[in-house]
């Protein structure tokens, strides 16, 4: 669990800052400079952060859930009735 931990505040953190700096991007093309391209790129910039968090949480419930996968129990094979179709 620790190393999950650590990968999605990875994650956090990166997307958080990456965010950041697509908004102030956005905001500078929107209110201060006359060049629609920077808006644009600031809107990029937002839409990779929001992917990058999102494939990084989903990395993180893969890992879990291949980890988990051996964990249960263990189900035996169930016998049919006498009569009814296999």
């Amino acid at each position: 669990m620790k190393s999950y931990a650590k990968m999605l505040n990875a994650v956090k953190y990166v997307g958080s800052i990456v965010l950041t700096l697509g908004i102030i991007i956005f905001l500078y093309g929107f209110f201060v400079s006359d060049y629609s391209a920077v808006t644009g790129i600031g809107i990029g910039t937002i839409m990779g952060a929001v992917f990058i968090f999102l494939m990084g949480v989903f990395f993180v419930a893969t890992e879990e859930m291949l980890e988990k996968r051996y964990k249960g129990i263990n189900v035996g094979q169930l016998k049919a009735k006498k009569g009814a179709p296999l």
